[in-house]
């Protein structure tokens, strides 16, 4: 059988790899049903399903038994429910130690006067990225491929704050990512220093991502839930849009946000690098 599948066609079938992991969770499908279902090799649908989800089908369906579990049994502890439905070994959860103070009416109106802000570009798990940040801390985490979504980046940054002081060190920046990221290797703080975030939004953004840092991580939710727990349950869509309005990538955790069916939907810095932190996050967990 023939696997020269197109980008398309890639995504087609990870995506209904997904799905069905999703609907058949309960009878955990081993890989050779995934595989017939999907008409591809056991070989071929472990690596491509590696390739665009981050984990492998076995790790991916594992992370969703634990989400199904906590969900039926909320009385239980993560460890408890864990281990009725049969996975070895407890959660561990990572504490990023986040803080984060939002611009006032008054500093928005001000856009940015008197700022200084250092910014750089660094190297993440998760390829390039730009990182600014100011002595009240990081105020922009961005993901980029190529030089012209690197230059998007930093006229964003501009635009947010366009009578800001802009002075570039890069060196500075990765001694910041190497805090935010640095400590992921290890799964556990490496510092006793919290990490502050300025966050620059209207009050229903600044809520938003707020709901968004209390999701845990190796953990997702659906964008009704995110709506539910700040208690706008019919806001769904001007939820999705200020997720989509993050600035501060990663740290405010816009990527555990996904479709109710298990689908990845869309990101602002790439579906692919979406899909390589779940991943990352729950096969460390």
């Amino acid at each position: 059988m023939s696997t020269n599948y197109g980008q398309g066609e890639h995504y087609r079938k990870i995506a209904s790899a997904i799905e069905y992991c999703v609907d058949h969770r309960a009878d955990q499908p081993g890989l050779a049903e995934l595989s017939s279902e999907l008409g591809l090799s056991e070989f071929h649908l472990q690596r491509l399903f590696s390739e665009w989800v981050g984990v492998s089908p076995k790790q991916f369906l594992k992370f969703l038994t634990k989400q199904e579990a906590k969900r039926r049994l909320p009385a239980q502890s993560v460890e408890e429910t864990a281990l009725e439905v049969g996975l070895s070994g407890s959660s561990r959860l990572h504490d990023l130690m986040v803080t984060c103070e939002a611009v006032t009416p008054g500093q928005v109106r001000q856009q940015g006067e008197g700022l200084a802000i250092t910014y750089g570009m660094i190297d993440t798990p998760f390829g390039s990225g730009l990182l600014a940040q100011t002595e009240k801390g990081i105020c922009k985490l961005g993901f980029y491929d190529v030089a012209t979504e690197r230059e998007q980046l930093l006229t964003e940054l501009k635009s947010e704050w366009p009578k800001a002081d802009f002075q570039r060190d890069d060196q500075q920046a990765t001694v910041t990512a190497h805090r935010v990221f640095g400590r992921l290797h290890m799964g556990v703080a490496q510092d006793p220093q919290r990490l502050h975030l300025l966050m620059k939004g209207s009050p229903f953004q600044l809520k938003v991502w707020e709901a968004l840092l209390a999701i845990p991580e190796g953990e997702v939710r659906s964008y009704q839930q995110v709506a539910d727990a700040i208690q706008e349950p019919t806001a769904v869509r001007a939820v999705a849009s200020a997720i989509a309005r993050n600035h501060i990538g990663y740290l405010i955790p816009c990527h555990r946000v996904i479709r109710a069916t298990g689908e990845f939907s869309q990101y602002r810095w790439g579906v692919t690098r979406k899909q390589a932190m779940i991943g990352w996050e729950a096969c460390r967990r």
